[in-house]
């Protein structure tokens, strides 16, 4: 199994966009993201300003390390059972380190059934954490192998390393979107990513507004695509 995720990071991936850009010969456009697709976004808008015209980000997370403790390891507080099998997947060898960085050296061990036990391990707490929301269903995408596989090594990969960001760059230098229209939409019952990001992100871009979805945690909620859609169509005609 190749294991290299080395040319993998947000500065290739802002790259990538940028490149997308040139290539379809947009001057600029709107970018939408959702929970790791927000800090993508923001990471391009600070990079990009003047080719973003408007964002509208759900579910807001910036991938600090702060923010990745808490998705691993202090949220276990809300969901202590299953936190306890998560954790306890890790062997004995491995429990000195960080859960996440112990779930990265799995998901890249040699032996297959080591491999395949981490990320079943790993989505099944990934499905725990953002089970609040009303109706909330397990993913059927994690009954597939080979998609658990590849969608904990890339969580694992951008998670330890903080997104390969400065620690909460993306809050601390926010100003430098003032002056792009942006929507924050969050759940109330985010416990995966708390609704603090979001607030504290929105008090730095002055020109963002926050709605706060009552019905909603880390996905879902009556209100969540009906509001992105308005909210797309009313930045689109700006």
């Amino acid at each position: 199994m190749n294991s290299n995720l080395a040319s993998n990071t947000t500065l290739h991936l802002i790259d990538d966009i940028e490149r997308l850009r040139d290539l379809l010969g947009i001057e600029s456009w709107i970018i939408l993201g959702l929970s790791w697709g927000t800090t993508l976004g923001l990471a391009y808008a600070h990079a990009h300003p003047r080719r973003v015209k408007a964002m509208v980000l759900g579910f807001v997370t910036t991938t600090s390390r702060a923010e990745v403790q808490w998705i691993t390891e202090d949220v276990g507080r809300i969901f202590p059972r299953e936190w306890e099998r998560f954790s306890e997947t890790v062997p004995q060898q491995l429990r000195s380190i960080p859960l996440v960085d112990a779930y990265a050296i799995m998901l890249a061990d040699a032996d297959e059934t080591v491999r395949d036990r981490a990320a079943q391990a790993w989505c099944e707490w990934e499905d725990a954490h953002v089970s609040l929301t009303p109706g909330h269903q397990p993913n059927p995408r994690f009954d597939d192998t080979k998609f658990r596989l590849r969608f904990a090594r890339l969580v694992t990969h951008y998670w330890r390393h903080a997104a390969f960001l400065e620690e909460d760059q993306l809050i601390r230098d926010a100003s430098r979107l003032n002056g792009i229209p942006g929507a924050l939409i969050h759940g109330r019952f985010d416990v995966s990513g708390p609704l603090s990001t979001a607030w504290q992100l929105h008090k730095r871009w002055t020109t963002s507004r926050l709605h706060i979805l009552e019905d909603a945690g880390h996905g879902g909620g009556d209100e969540f695509m009906p509001l992105v859609i308005r909210t797309l169509a009313e930045f689109g005609r700006l």
